[in-house]
């Protein structure tokens, strides 16, 4: 990147300018903006401290900023820059032993599960990913569950900035109202594809948060499934085992219950969608915080000022969400432990290892959740597999999986607090809408008499076309 030309230096053929500094300078018209150091503010923004890849990013920003995006978010900025941090690390290619691996596990798996569920195979083919390559399949649906809050953010970013910025700089930056408006948006973008990339080294399958978010995929990530088997001192075939017949089971689920995958997302995006983003608090921030005071940007971040609000209504919509997760990752739970229970010696363990990690999150799992206000963690994954337990002793595999089959069977919060309680509130419930249902048929039917035709005469125990005892007429009725 070359020196800005409208603010010459006797140092710039010696010295190269930083590109965050430079960036930042172009931007304000050469101006430059004070004693900010940049690498503190890459760091205060949760940028890699690499000055080459910063090099790289901020000059695709100013490459955005200047042209006009789709939509608040700059989608292409996340994508690219969750290429790069998947990149950082060591990312190697699939080889061809660790792709015949990765298949030979998971269509083992898929034999284990056969005699444990009542849902028939994918015939799915299994597939090696590196993390690059989990991105590129995932993004897609990241997008989906990301852009209403994403928006949000944007626009509320766009729109402080906008309000905050003084009268002197707004006749500066003249006709660059476009920059400002994806400036939001690109800011967003970079740090959504920071925490997808970073995920990307966390993950060890297409499903591993519970959510499918490769449709008709059953993959591993061998990079992080040799990752995840360090320190458990366990024989990395067992290790690859166990993680393929937890994929296997997901993508059985979400294969032979089409409903349950569009489920998930659409209470993902209706949880999105009503979040709500405290302007008053960025406005603040925009506000007070001295720009030459990196730690305050940062402490500032660190209390989640950018963190959306979470609302009554939303509190109520994340606790179905957990649920239907929790509901999830039960089943495979315990769909896993009863299919690697008497062929995986260390299976009890691993077992015990994958429940803590899902209960807990990895590192980039709560950057996600930072930024974009949602946690994808069973956080009742224990409960919900005993339900699942108590419901194959009471009505055996066939019966546990017809549970599947509609969303309204699904168990509720109410169910996992109390699981052997389920299958009598359920019985309860469907002997009363038999009820219902019965009464509708019979009123349909004819079979209930009309207020009129109830209340027209008294009863007699004489009919009215008789004769009295008498011998008489009958008579008619006195008026």
């Amino acid at each position: 990147m070359t020196s800005n030309p409208n603010n010459p230096s006797n140092d710039d053929d010696e010295t190269p300018k930083d590109p965050l500094a430079e960036m930042l300078q172009n931007l304000m018209g050469g101006q430059g903006m004070g004693n900010i150091d940049p690498a503190e503010l890459a760091k205060a923004a949760g940028l890699p401290n690499d000055p080459q890849l910063l090099q790289q990013m901020f000059a695709q920003v100013q490459a955005m900023m200047s042209s006009t995006s789709e939509g608040p978010v700059n989608w292409q900025l996340a994508h690219e820059n969750a290429r790069r941090v998947a990149a950082s690390s060591s990312d190697p290619s699939v080889t061809a032993q660790q792709a015949k691996e990765v298949d030979e596990a998971l269509r083992l798996a898929e034999l284990w599960l056969d005699p444990v569920t009542d849902l028939s195979a994918t015939g799915l083919i299994g597939r090696g990913w590196s993390r690059a390559e989990w991105v590129e399949a995932t993004l897609g649906t990241w997008k989906r569950l990301t852009e209403p809050v994403a928006n949000s953010v944007a626009n509320a970013l766009s729109n402080a900035l906008t309000q905050q910025m003084p009268e002197e700089m707004k006749s500066m930056m003249g006709g660059a109202s476009s920059m400002l408006q994806n400036m939001g948006g690109a800011i967003f973008g970079m740090q959504l594809g920071q925490a997808i990339g970073a995920l990307s080294a966390e993950v060890v399958s297409s499903t591993d948060i519970g959510v499918p978010l490769a449709d008709l995929e059953m993959a591993l990530l061998p990079a992080n499934v040799a990752k995840f088997g360090e320190g458990l001192s366990l024989p990395e075939n067992d290790v690859r085992l166990f993680l393929a017949v937890r994929e296997a089971a997901h993508a059985r689920l979400f294969v032979q219950v089409p409903w349950l995958r569009g489920h998930l997302l659409g209470a993902i995006e209706a949880y999105a969608r009503g979040i709500h983003i405290d302007m008053s608090r960025i406005e603040d921030l925009a506000r007070d915080l001295d720009p030459s005071n990196p730690e305050g940007i940062q402490a500032a971040l660190s209390q989640g000022v950018f963190t959306p609000e979470r609302t009554p209504v939303q509190t109520a919509a994340l606790e179905k969400l957990e649920t239907a997760l929790a509901l999830v990752e039960g089943w495979v739970d315990e769909l896993t432990a009863e299919a690697t229970d008497k062929v995986l010696p260390s299976a009890t363990a691993l077992r015990e290892t994958v429940r803590r990690r899902r209960a807990t999150g990895g590192p980039a799992e709560h950057a996600f959740s930072s930024l974009v206000g949602l946690e994808l963690r069973p956080r009742r994954l224990r409960e919900a597999a005993t339900l699942w337990a108590t419901l194959k002793e009471e009505r055996g595999i066939a019966g546990r999986d017809a549970i599947w089959h509609h969303p309204d069977l699904l168990p509720t919060g109410a169910d996992l607090d109390d699981p052997k309680g389920f299958s009598e509130r359920r019985r309860l419930a469907e002997a009363s809408d038999s009820e219902v249902d019965d009464a509708l048929q019979k009123l349909l039917d004819g079979g209930y008499e009309t207020a009129d035709d109830a209340g027209e005469t008294e009863p007699s125990d004489t009919p009215a076309d008789e004769p009295d005892s008498d011998g008489d007429d009958p008579q008619p009725p006195v008026k």
